[in-house]
């Protein structure tokens, strides 16, 4: 049995979440997700929670079960609160700075790195932190490893683009011989 799965999501005032089909629609304001379920679990939304079930008994509707409830509750979440993600620039003359749509990153190639940001997704710097926003936790994630992609943080002085909660382990540089 899913413990995911057979935890109801509380729906909070001011969202709206209607059931069409295979198909559950959350909305607030002008915002609108869409989770297609494709009828591999049982959905009901009963007295302001909305309840997942299994279909059947075999492993793969257990899987559906709880992966269905946790994009459920992403949106839930997403909707409400949003999501950030941040990321640290370490590095003599690495920084960044954000320009409507872009952001701009001097990494230490010869070349500005301008990275587009795709719809939803809003960042702000502040000296060397970059912040990531936004109300899809697939995309705020997908955008900040990209980000950590163009330079990632090498081990022996540190340098590159790292999550702030990321530890680098560091190695020892080289000795001479006396």
């Amino acid at each position: 049995m899913s413990r995911i799965g057979k935890q109801p999501i509380t729906i909070p005032a001011g969202l709206d979440v209607s059931l069409d089909a295979n198909v559950i629609k959350f909305k607030k304001g002008n915002s609108v997700k869409e989770l297609d379920t494709r009828g591999f679990v049982g959905v009901e939304i009963k007295d302001g929670t909305l309840i997942f079930s299994a279909k059947g008994d075999d492993r793969q509707s257990r899987a559906y079960w709880g992966t269905y409830r946790a994009l459920a509750n992403n949106i839930v979440i997403g909707l409400t609160e949003g999501f950030t993600r941040q990321l640290e620039i370490n590095g003599v003359g690495y920084k960044a700075a954000a320009k409507g749509k872009i952001l701009e990153l001097a990494l230490g190639f010869s070349h500005l790195v301008n990275y587009e940001l795709p719809e939803g997704v809003e960042v702000s710097v502040e000296k060397n932190i970059i912040t990531i926003k936004g109300a899809d936790k697939q995309t705020v994630g997908q955008v900040a490893a990209q980000i950590r992609g163009f330079r990632p943080p090498e081990p022996y002085k540190g340098k590159g683009v790292k999550y702030v909660e990321e530890r680098i382990v560091r190695k020892a540089g080289k000795t001479s011989k006396k």
